[in-house]
Formats: C-alpha cells, sequence, structure tokens
C-alpha cells in the first residue's frame, strides 16, 4: 500500500518452558543457527534458517501461550525435509503425506508442544 511503508519480514513468537533447551532442540533437530541470545542461562532468543526467523520466549513472560503456538513454513522439498530433520534425531509427529487441498506436508512438535509444518504444493490426490 503506497505510503505506508513496506513490510520487509515477518517472525513468529514460540512461548517455551525453558529457552536453553528450546535452542538446543531448534539447533540440534532443526538445523537453525542462533542470532541473537540474551541473558546467560539465556532468557530470549532469535533463530534463524534460510528466510524463517522464529523467537524464542520464556513462558514465564505469557503462561497462557505455552505449547498453543503453530508456524507453517512452505518447502521446496518436504521429502528431502524430512529425511534430512530425521538423519538429526527430530522426532516427527506426522509423516510426509499428500492432502486433498494440494500440499504435501510433515509436522514436528517442539519439546513445549509448538507445531511446526513444512508443506509444499502438489497435484491433489484423485
Amino acid at each position: 500500500m503506497a505510503g505506508q511503508g513496506r513490510l520487509t519480514g515477518f517472525s513468529a513468537v514460540f512461548t517455551v518452558r525453558d529457552v536453553a533447551t528450546s535452542l538446543a532442540f531448534y539447533t540440534d533437530r532443526l538445523g537453525f543457527a542462533v542470532q541473537f541470545r540474551m541473558g546467560e542461562p539465556p532468557t530470549y532468543a532469535i533463530i534463524e534458517r534460510e528466510a524463517v526467523s522464529l523467537h524464542l520466549m520464556p513462558a514465564s513472560q505469557d503462561p497462557a501461550g505455552l505449547g498453543t503456538s503453530s508456524i507453517y513454513v512452505y518447502v521446496d522439498d518436504v521429502d528431502a525435509l524430512h529425511a534430512g530433520l530425521v538423519a538429526m534425531g527430530c522426532p516427527i509427529e506426522i509423516a510426509p503425506e499428500d492432502y486433498s487441498y494440494g500440499m504435501r506436508e510433515t509436522s514436528v512438535r517442539d519439546p513445549d508442544g509448538n507445531r511446526f509444518t513444512f508443506g509444499a504444493e502438489v497435484e491433489p490426490p484423485t
């Protein structure tokens, strides 16, 4: 929209029990890199992988939000991503599957129950 400033990015915020535990999960199991870390032990963090940025906030700042977040990430190859997640020891909640709405998806949950779904467009099954 002209004259209103451009949107230049997006980042979700997940509420977690322990930022350090979540950092280990996201870096070791999902391949994210730490971009920002506040405090020791960490009390807030920002992680990134390719075009996806995620903020991790302790539940003490939003106890009602623990385990209720979900993010959908578009990928170019669900099966290759799934194989990489399995190789890193990531527990898979939903194995790759084609859905009637024309997406192939796989899902994982972090240690606090937040859901990551990865999807790519496919021809709808007949």
